[in-house]
């Protein structure tokens, strides 16, 4: 179906953007930032709300602003498979791809920083930084991926969730243009459900395993979605990465 929320004109500013410096913007000089800040507009999505489904005209870019949305393909059959998250400055849609590969739905509460897509496809031909941040962004979601592949093919359930915790965590951090360490308090996005669809895991296996990583002092759920990492490194340790070899997310 397309998108039919209307666009919202919000008060954000590109100036006090939180995810300016990761966000497809972010390499851009005060020049291009004006001609963004005059072509962007907002687009709110309640949790549970659908984006835009797959083989669907997706006249528009834009960037994760706040919340959190998952990506997922519907089989033939009926079947449906989560193949990936989109988090706080992230980038959806592809320039000169009419159709959305993905289908979209808003987890939580969500905020989109957009553009038209004719008009985006304009400045990344006007904007070489532009153009070189969303390359540098693609190569790193590729990288994300192959990673999880890794994840997903290789490792245990305990290290699938202690993987996906950890990889939170960076993100929260780099968002906050600091390093991950020592004690880190992140927002759980997933359901113990869609954690287990997204980790190719049951439910049952994702409830022990959760349980047990509190029992042992590793994580510290606060309340249904907020979850403190006593020790990240422990964490780091557990998900069978190294510090230096954790995955670019």
């Amino acid at each position: 179906m397309p998108v039919t929320t209307a666009p919202q004109s919000g008060p954000l500013s590109c100036d006090s953007c939180r995810i300016h410096n990761r966000a497809v913007c972010a390499h851009c000089n005060a020049d291009e930032m004006v001609r963004l800040e005059q072509a962007k507009f907002y687009r709110t999505f309640p949790a549970g709300q659908v984006v835009v489904c797959a083989g669907d005209e997706m006249d528009f870019v834009g960037t994760v602003v706040t919340g959190v949305a998952t990506l997922t393909q519907t089989l033939e059959d009926g079947r449906t498979q989560m193949v990936g998250l989109l988090l706080p400055s992230d980038f959806l849609g592809r320039p000169r791809r009419i159709e959305a590969a993905y289908t979209i739905t808003a987890v939580t509460d969500l905020v989109l920083c957009c553009f038209r897509r004719k008009p985006f496809e304009k400045l990344l031909a006007d904007t070489p930084r532009l153009a070189s941040r969303l390359l540098e962004m693609t190569l790193d979601e590729l990288d994300a991926a192959r990673e999880w592949m890794l994840i997903l093919g290789r490792k245990s359930a305990r290290e699938r969730i202690a993987s996906l915790l950890a990889i939170l965590c960076r993100r929260e951090a780099a968002l906050m243009r600091e390093t991950p360490s020592g004690r880190m308090s992140i927002h759980l996005p997933l359901t113990r459900e869609a954690m287990a669809d997204y980790l190719g895991l049951t439910l049952e296996t994702v409830s022990r395993q959760m349980t047990a990583l509190r029992k042992e002092g590793l994580i510290d759920p606060q309340g249904r979605r907020s979850i403190i990492v006593p020790d990240y490194a422990q964490l780091v340790e557990i998900s069978g990465d190294d510090m230096d070899g954790a995955p670019l997310v």
